[in-house]
């Protein structure tokens, strides 16, 4: 195990040692978010009977980050690797693909877990947010930071370029992300768009993870908590076969 601890060991220090940029930055991003947001729409809006707009909107842009950071981190880290040619030193050792599946994606969890308790830290300031099921919470976070982590993974594998990850992050992460309910409840939708939403995996990641803030959320969190598991395990087992098979790493 000691190569899977060296290689999480250097993926952690690597965001670490930019911690202005990978956690400072996304941080004040998601705060402007709020002021924006809350200042605009708070005594216009509310979604849940006793929940004002400002607390409603905490857990959705702290999930968003969390999400958003988690995908950073695995995909970035991977392509770098490869365009400066360094990857040759992580496929060299005797490194399984398992272990080497198992330190992107925990690293990429804890800087989208160090991420989110960043933003919901400096949120505290604005409005009392209850945590009322924090198990559900913790399973949420987990389980969409790690969903996260190994399409990150499928993204830095696959792409050859800088400019093919960023295509990959804003057609694809960004879109899943902004439309998942982070700053409305899909019930407020036209029908249509209330259909479409159910089909968005990342609209259960931030529903559910909502659910372990006040106890009440668009759908129910068991069925949140299935949609997300099934894509963990999914993208984990597809990931683990591009690994596997040395796609565009070994070959």
């Amino acid at each position: 195990m000691i190569a899977f601890y060296t290689l999480l060991y250097k993926e952690l220090l690597r965001f670490w040692k930019v911690a202005f940029q990978t956690v400072l930055a996304p941080v004040i991003t998601a705060l402007l978010y709020l002021l924006i947001f809350s200042h605009v729409l708070e005594a216009h809006v509310q979604v849940y009977p006793g929940v004002g707009y400002t607390a409603f909107l905490i857990p959705g842009l702290v999930m968003m980050s969390m999400l958003q950071n988690a995908f950073a981190n695995s995909s970035s880290s991977l392509i770098q690797s490869k365009i400066t040619g360094n990857i040759v030193f992580m496929l060299l050792p005797p490194l399984s693909y398992l272990q080497f599946f198992g330190a992107y994606m925990l690293a990429a969890a804890v800087r989208g877990i160090v991420v989110g308790a960043g933003v919901f830290v400096v949120t505290v300031a604005f409005t009392t947010t209850p945590v009322l099921h924090p198990l559900w919470l913790i399973a949420f976070a987990l389980l969409g930071t790690g969903v996260m982590g190994a399409l990150g993974i499928i993204a830095g594998i696959w792409a050859e370029k800088f400019d093919q990850l960023a295509a990959f992050q804003n057609f694809l992460i960004m879109p899943l992300t902004f439309l998942s309910g982070v700053f409305y409840s899909i019930h407020s939708l036209p029908p249509f768009w209330q259909a479409v939403s159910r089909y968005n995996p990342v609209f259960y990641m931030i529903d559910g993870f909502r659910y372990g803030f006040f106890g009440v959320a668009d759908v129910a969190p068991q069925l949140s908590l299935l949609v997300v598991g099934v894509c963990f395990v999914a993208l984990s087992a597809f990931t683990l076969i591009l690994l596997k098979s040395g796609y565009k790493l070994r070959h």
